[in-house]
């Protein structure tokens, strides 16, 4: 051990090399293959002549292929990774126009580590890691290794979705793996795992209240896929059902969601949560009839509370979800009176057309991109056009305005802002008991400038819904452009415990409220634990400048220039609705002396 004498022999030929490794393979190649071997074979070989005629720009080598996939090599994880999204790109427009059966889709997978060189030959655990992460990978999607993501999320603009620690087989440790979106907005909005989550204090030391719930993904069962919306509705209509009881601790939909793949119990899932009673069920559908299965648990003592099979006709569902509910509140013995209940009950659509339409347009919507909205707002059309007095749909079309507004989507952004309020209005005189509406409501408020109403819209849909963790966070966001930024940090803070697979905004949020009290040193520390750090440098760089730390306020400076070339101080300074402007000047004051 430790000998520094030369050998002789094969270990001289041997030299390591730091490099990014490669792997795509195409997705379901066995069964396209047993239907038209030879058009599948040479729509294959067209593709990955693209990958050999493209690489070489960004620092690669192709090492190989064995028919449906290619092995690769990059002098860097940055030319690696926008090598795979490029391709991907490329490789979507290729399938536009064909039919499903004929699309080719990849899957990449990358690591960033060494590998051992002997001339033409390349080996090393690096090189299984990559291999193992494309396997991992879904059609379409490029997915990283933490190692790689290390080295290339301060310098791409794209989003990373944190996929949690793989142990891949052959692998001798956990393996941290990320997903890369095009569209940074789309991770930075979506709710998802956190990278050493599990193993922080934030996690370990949360107290279990008595009368803490989950509702976990309904898991579907049936042949025809396109039903997966009966599960996937049941499953947030409950939620939605006992979030809007103050007595309760409901974890939000989208942590809930994170246990979709149901690798672990419920009662485990339950407890990493941080909460007693987790609420876990199957659908089936089969014509017009549909049978779902609950069982409502006890996480702490391991046992189960109470459990149902229901067969109805699909048009029974909405006065099944109340029975479902009511059934939950009397088993965690809630004492709410039945008057309440009915108070609290949503106003169902006159017919089951609208509410598909309504959550089909919610799996679009929550992309955060510009078609994928479009999408959405289309279906929530249609839905309106089914029931013309679904205040769920008027505030669901309300939103997809709002987004426009807020990612410079629309072509006036003024007339976005305004559409977005008449809808959400509309949604409200439908229903004055839904949530929804009112925090759209607040949100077309309050960057029309309009602070009170906005905060009005927004405390009433909490009163509606006191466990609605993104309405804290939009409500939170509200309070510290009015120079409430102590309120917004404890109502952020509220919000990262019922959703505790926060989304980054919640981040952003909270890290903009602590540079309002002038309390930069925290405002840094919690933009750092953004995994999409893109939108946060803004703060990152005047908190930096105000400490007079020049260096890192300038680096991060340099980092905005990047992700956005047309960056204006002063138009940013426009479109900010802060009441106070020595709130506004306060910011532009730290981002000038960055260099902004």
């Amino acid at each position: 051990m430790g000998s520094t004498e030369q050998t002789s022999g094969p270990r001289e030929n041997l030299r390591r090399r730091l490099v990014a490794i490669a792997f795509a393979d195409v997705a379901n190649f066995s069964t396209m293959m047993s239907v038209d071997e030879v058009g599948t074979t040479i729509s294959v070989t067209n593709r990955l002549e693209k990958f050999r005629e493209a690489i070489r720009a960004y620092s690669g080598e192709f090492k190989g292929s064995a028919g449906d996939n290619a092995f690769m090599v990059f002098e860097s994880a940055v030319d690696a990774v926008t090598f795979a999204i490029e391709m991907q790109k490329i490789l979507a427009a290729e399938n536009e126009g064909l039919p499903e059966e004929e699309k080719i889709w990849f899957r990449f997978g990358i690591n960033l580590g060494e590998i051992l060189v002997s001339g033409d030959e390349i080996t090393g655990e690096s090189i299984n890691i990559a291999a193992r992460i494309e396997a991992f990978a879904s059609p379409g999607q490029v997915c990283i290794s933490g190692a790689a993501y290390d080295h290339v999320c301060n310098k791409l603009k794209y989003g990373y979705e944190y996929l949690g620690g793989q142990d891949f087989k052959n692998i001798g440790r956990t393996i941290d793996v990320f997903q890369v979106h095009e569209n940074p907005t789309t991770a930075a909005m979506t709710p998802g795992l956190r990278r050493n989550l599990e193993n922080s204090a934030e996690f370990k030391e949360r107290p279990i209240a008595n009368q803490s719930i989950v509702v976990l993904p309904f898991g579907f069962q049936g042949s025809n896929r396109d039903d997966q919306w009966f599960a996937d509705g049941l499953t947030e209509d409950v939620t939605t059902n006992l979030s809007r009881f103050q007595e309760f601790f409901v974890i939000a939909r989208g942590s809930a969601n994170m246990y979709a793949e149901r690798s672990k119990s419920p009662a485990q899932a339950a407890r990493e949560l941080g909460v007693r009673y987790a609420v876990d069920g199957t659908v089936r559908k089969a014509g017009s009839r549909i049978r779902i299965t609950l069982q409502l648990l006890d996480a702490l003592q391991d046992r189960t509370i109470w459990g149902e099979q229901y067969n109805r006709d699909v048009e029974d569902i909405f006065d099944l979800q109340d029975e479902i509910t009511q059934i939950i509140v009397s088993a965690t013995a809630a004492r709410i009176e039945a008057t309440e209940r009915d108070r609290m009950r949503l106003l169902p659509p006159a017919n089951l057309m609208a509410y598909g339409f309504v959550l089909k347009g919610h799996r679009h919507v929550l992309k955060y991109t510009q078609p994928e909205v479009r999408q959405a707002r289309d279906l929530y059309e249609n839905a309106i056009g089914s029931d013309a007095r679904y205040a769920r749909a008027y505030a669901a079309k309300s939103r997809t305005f709002n987004l426009d507004w807020r990612y410079d989507w629309a072509e006036k952004p003024e007339v976005a802002l305004d559409d977005a309020l008449i809808f959400a209005r509309e949604a409200i005189d439908l229903d004055e008991a839904d949530a929804r509406g009112f925090g759209e409501l607040g949100f077309a408020h309050l960057y029309r400038k309009e602070h009170e109403p906005a905060i009005n819209a927004y405390d009433r849909a909490l009163k509606l819904n006191p466990n609605d963790a993104d309405l804290m966070s939009d409500m939170a966001d509200a309070l510290a452009h009015m120079g409430r930024s102590e309120e917004a940090v404890d109502l952020l803070l509220k919000a990262m415990r019922l959703n505790p697979f926060y989304p980054d905004q919640y981040i952003w949020h909270l890290g903009g409220a602590y540079f309002n009290l002038k309390r930069y040193e925290e405002a840094i520390s919690t933009i750092q634990t953004m995994q999409n750090p893109t939108e946060g440098r803004r703060i990152l760089a005047a908190s930096y400048a105000h400490l007079g730390k020049v260096k890192e306020a300038e680096a991060q400076a340099d980092l905005v220039r990047q992700a956005h070339p047309n960056f204006s101080v002063d138009r940013w300074a426009s479109v900010q609705p802060d009441l106070h402007e020595e709130d506004v000047q306060h910011f532009l004051d730290g981002l000038k002396r960055a260099g902004l």
